[in-house]
């Protein structure tokens, strides 16, 4: 247990950081678009190197990649309309609060007992003081649509890693599947002259973004295969506290100092959640 929570917290801090960047960006779609592409491209002789994963996991990697074109477009437009210190503590915490109970409610060995469960209460109390009145719909809506995506592809992958030897080589997998996923919708759009313009400029930030994302999802998914996946979900979104401190003190937003707080209530339900575990 002890192994998965420090993978977890480095997972984290690596999570918050790839998301400011896409935060500002001059085109988040180009950006997220540019980080998973090349974020994919650079691991694929990792995942030559060390093989390909199991049979097994690829069914759930395609259907994760799926879901992860849903996700990109979600929190773009969740970062377009509403601060960084609100949409990516609420998404985060409330993604894991889906994956938690979707965890436990399908997966055979995320048992989660009253401790834990009770902990999730504070996690979610927290989350809903993030909610100020008067907050605008789309940047409500857009941030909890994030969160149930968020939800729905952590147990996706939680599964599919488990049915292969190695969680970061799922990772690396993924993330090359969703870039192609990406590819194809954003030709589809008609913004494939776009990315390749963006690109010539842009690729060394695509490069630092995307070693960033793959490291992070890596190291969450070889946690997945020593913890439950709620344990896991929840522990590495304490980066809410770290995104909320972002949008504070790097961003300027003015609701940043709140925003901290409530993401403080956060990280004391994910503390209790590690205490329960």
């Amino acid at each position: 247990m002890l192994f998965a929570t420090a993978l977890a917290l480095a997972s984290a801090g690596l999570h918050a950081t790839w998301n400011l960047l896409i935060k500002t960006s001059d085109d988040r779609e180009l950006a997220a678009w540019g980080q998973f592409l090349v974020g994919g491209l650079v691991f694929v002789p990792v995942v030559v190197v060390a093989g390909p994963p199991a049979a097994g996991a690829w069914p759930f990697i395609a259907a994760s990649s799926v879901v992860h074109v849903v996700y990109v477009y979600a929190l773009v437009a969740a970062y377009r309309h509403g601060d960084y210190s609100f949409a990516y503590p609420l998404a985060r915490g409330g993604g894991a609060l889906v994956a938690a109970v979707l965890g436990a409610a399908l997966l055979a060995h995320d048992d989660l007992g009253a401790g834990s469960w009770a902990a999730l209460v504070v996690v979610a109390a927290g989350l809903a003081s993030l909610v100020r009145p008067g907050v605008a719909p789309a940047e409500l809506g857009y941030a909890l649509a994030t969160a149930a995506v968020i939800g729905c592809y952590t147990v996706i992958d939680a599964a599919g890693a488990r049915r292969t030897t190695d969680g970061f080589i799922y990772a690396c997998a993924l993330v090359v599947a969703t870039g192609v996923a990406l590819s194809l919708a954003g030709v589809a759009r008609g913004r494939g002259g776009d990315f390749a313009r963006s690109f010539a400029g842009s690729w060394r930030r695509y490069l630092l973004t995307g070693i960033l994302l793959t490291g992070a999802y890596g190291l969450v998914l070889a946690a997945v295969r020593h913890a439950p996946v709620g344990y896991v979900a929840t522990l590495r979104e304490s980066s809410v506290v770290l995104g909320a401190l972002l949008g504070w003190l790097v961003l300027g937003e003015a609701l940043g100092r709140r925003r901290t707080i409530s993401s403080v209530v956060v990280a004391a339900g994910l503390a209790a959640l590690v205490a329960s575990g």
